[in-house]
């Protein structure tokens, strides 16, 4: 806590959106006492939202924050989400999920994969996916929240789909409420310290002039502060991850049903995502250029989309990477400004707030920045870019596909060391690189290995000493309790509505 007589540390947030508003309301509900929040932005600048699909860690900072889940969703049309639908991508015609929850259990200390590969040797696993709670409720179009104890209803986690385009005002709502001031304008110059080369405010078209002892820089692509001011080098992932461009188009419903779900397709030079919120359905079409026109992406997603379209295909361009530094000197980059990872795995807002979670634990009280302090931020940030990296670069990687010369190129490229030892770990001996920081653990590498046809040479020799016979029997009893339980949940539309209610009879 600040001492009586220590000033708040004046926080000036360049750029509204989804990343603005939550770095300015976080920063405002969690550190009341440390920090004054201002955020610039302009109406005239849209942001990049197309319908933002998420991953767990949302369900923390909206209730940390102490927002109704349900006025949340309601205002953003949003839907649950309890994984990932990934279509084509190891081969033409096979399919998994990547789901928000674990498969089986360990026992006896040895994984749940290992028991589950020793049986695939003999002929006798059914499929890994049954043994997961929250893949059987996806394609079963059901859900509930998952209990809070230690049951197989607790095994799994839920995330949002919502339209983003409507999480950024309800995120200004209710950051005004909380105190922030905002400023409509465009920043026409940024004024710094000669001596210190720190940022001391910045300069409105309209003459007003925003004073700060730390700026945020949430102002996407363009990243003025942190790229155009403080040049800090951008390191281009092209190379790894060569999709450049999304064309994103709206459709209507084509079922009843609205999955709980986000839906991943490959396509000939890219994929393309269908995201079903309450009112449309995203779609998207993320491609490379150097493998495709984007006359011909938009041609395609009009081609792939299932439902009747609600607008012309808009495209997106992008560089996958991040910035060498993402807090240089008294500014701090959060969302596109400090880097970028195309959607494949929903995590441009996990990684916003990953930034804002580290800011809120290093924060500078009073304005005194420690370096230490920031060099800590930017080694906490550059792994997290990294490992998510390396992940998003592995659905390409790990292919058969040669149908193309974009799954060619992804097929055969060089891959980071540290994938290239992931991988090597996995095929050696079935075992997943353990880290206690980072986001994806292991059932999600092990979901896109063996969904995608990798499998290793050995696994733990622990599983092949017990009787096929009595693990084949446990295995079994998992399917018929998860199969049991799907059956008691509500669909997910049933579960929607439900809420809904609720929340009009609390009005």
């Amino acid at each position: 806590m600040p001492q009586p007589d220590q000033k708040r540390c004046r926080v000036v947030v360049l750029g509204g959106g989804t990343a603005g508003w939550m770095t300015a309301a976080g920063l405002a509900k969690l550190l009341p006492d440390l920090a004054s929040v201002d955020l610039v932005e302009s109406e005239d600048i849209g942001i990049v939202g197309v319908g933002e699909a998420t991953l767990p860690h949302i369900r923390g900072f909206v209730e940390r924050l102490g927002i109704d889940e349900a006025a949340f969703m309601k205002a953003t049309h949003a839907t649950y989400k309890l994984g990932i639908d990934f279509r084509d991508f190891g081969a033409i015609g096979t399919s998994y999920i990547h789901p928000f929850g674990s498969f089986g259990e360990e026992v006896a200390g040895v994984g749940f994969h290992h028991w589950w590969l020793e049986l695939q040797r003999q002929g006798l696993a059914a499929e890994l996916g049954q043994f997961s709670l929250a893949v059987a409720a996806a394609k079963a179009n059901r859900f509930a929240p998952p209990a809070q104890d230690t049951s197989l209803a607790s095994t799994y986690g839920y995330a949002y789909q919502f339209d983003a385009t409507l999480f950024g005002p309800f995120m200004r709502d209710f950051g005004t409420g909380l105190g922030v001031t905002r400023h409509e304008g465009r920043v026409t110059r940024v004024e710094r310290d000669a001596e210190t080369g720190n940022v001391t405010a910045l300069l409105l078209e309209d003459g007003r002039r925003i004073e700060g002892d730390l700026f945020v820089d949430c102002s996407g692509f363009r990243s003025i502060l942190l790229g155009q001011e403080l040049e800090e080098d951008w390191e281009d992932w092209t190379h790894w991850l060569p999709c450049d461009r999304a064309a994103a188009m709206p459709c209507t419903h084509f079922t009843p049903d609205i999955r709980p779900y986000t839906t991943a397709t490959a396509m000939p030079a890219g994929w393309r995502w269908q995201i079903p919120l309450q009112h449309r359905m995203g779609n998207g079409y993320v491609f490379s250029s150097a493998f495709l026109s984007e006359a011909d992406a938009c041609d395609a997603i009009r081609n792939a989309a299932e439902g009747e379209p609600l607008a012309e295909p808009r495209i997106l361009r992008f560089r996958p990477g991040r910035r060498s530094r993402s807090w240089s000197h008294n500014v701090i980059g959060v969302g596109l400004a400090s880097g970028f990872l195309e959607p494949l795995e929903s995590t441009s807002i996990y990684l916003a707030q990953m930034a804002i979670t580290y800011l809120i634990e290093l924060f500078p009280e009073g304005g005194e920045i420690d370096p230490r302090d920031r060099d800590e931020f930017n080694r906490l940030v550059d792994m997290e870019y990294d490992r998510v990296r390396d992940f998003l670069i592995l659905h390409y990687h790990a292919t058969t596909r040669d149908d193309s010369d974009f799954w060619n190129h992804v097929r055969t490229m060089t891959v980071p060391d540290s994938l290239s030892e992931k991988m090597e770990l996995w095929r050696k001996a079935g075992r997943i690189e353990k880290y206690s920081d980072g986001l994806f653990y292991d059932a999600s590498w092990i979901a896109v290995y063996l969904g995608q046809g990798v499998f290793p040479e050995t696994h733990d020799a622990r599983a092949a000493m017990a009787d096929p016979a009595r693990v084949k029997a446990a295995l079994d009893r998992l399917q018929q309790a998860i199969s049991a339980h799907v059956d008691s949940m509500p669909g997910h539309v049933d579960y929607l509505r439900a809420e809904s209610a609720r929340l009009a009879e609390q009005m």
